[in-house]
């Protein structure tokens, strides 16, 4: 099963990559270069080598994730490959409240009429 050829380190920026924690290697670049990455406890530069057993901490998309390498790659692979290379031991997504209601998007111009009594409505009812 293990292969032969396969690396017993790797940079932490292709392995975040490779496993699909962030879409691409220069975001996750610059992820390290912001202090957003640690390993083992200690922030990590995108050079810094992961090896089996690593534990990495990283701050991907306003959620905190905290995965354990199982096994280090260098090149993207399927999803399903890419799960079996890290265990996950992040704390679950915060769910943020979502107001129901009508939402005026941003660049879209000015309301309707009917839009705007729509929001009035809502306003007034999320008021009293």
């Amino acid at each position: 099963m293990t292969d032969p050829h396969a690396p017993d380190e790797t940079r932490i920026d292709r392995w975040l990559c490779a496993v699909r924690l962030v879409k691409t290697r220069p975001l996750a670049s610059q992820l390290c270069e912001g202090g957003h990455v640690h390993v083992n406890g200690s922030p990590a530069k995108p050079s810094t080598k992961v090896r089996t057993g690593d534990r990495v901490e990283a701050r991907i998309a306003d959620r905190e994730r905290v995965v354990e390498v199982i096994r280090p790659i260098e090149s993207r692979v399927g999803a399903a490959v890419a799960a079996t290379c890290y265990e996950d031991h992040s704390p679950p997504p915060v769910v943020r409240e979502v107001r129901p209601g009508i939402m005026a998007v941003r660049g879209e111009g000015r309301p309707s009429k009917r839009l705007r009594r729509e929001l009035d409505r809502l306003r007034r009812a999320a008021q009293g």
